[in-house]
């Protein structure tokens, strides 16, 4: 589920490709981040969850809305629409 290298007889736990199953939180665009970013979270779930939520919304909708995942990485409504096609994408 992590990206991060394990202190645990050092293995790598990096796996390549997009983590689906990340920790990430849905955000308002615009809402300051700043160091109480994290409680501004409208919603929280796994980065596939998230990306599954915003493609629900109708298509003028999304560009009001940003995920963030685990470490920091934002996605925005464009790139977010590109990465629900990828094969590899969990529908369900």
């Amino acid at each position: 589920m992590t990206d991060h290298p394990s202190t645990f007889k050092g293995d790598q736990d990096h796996h390549g490709g997009i983590q689906w199953d990340d920790r990430a939180s849905l955000h308002h665009t615009g809402d300051g981040n700043g160091v109480l970013d994290g409680a501004k979270g409208l919603r929280s779930g796994s980065f596939a969850e998230l990306v599954r939520h915003l493609m629900l919304l109708p298509e003028q909708e999304r560009a009001d809305y940003y995920i963030e995942k685990a470490g920091d990485r934002e996605y925005h409504a464009a790139e977010i629409a590109e990465l629900s096609k990828r094969p590899d994408f969990p529908r369900e």
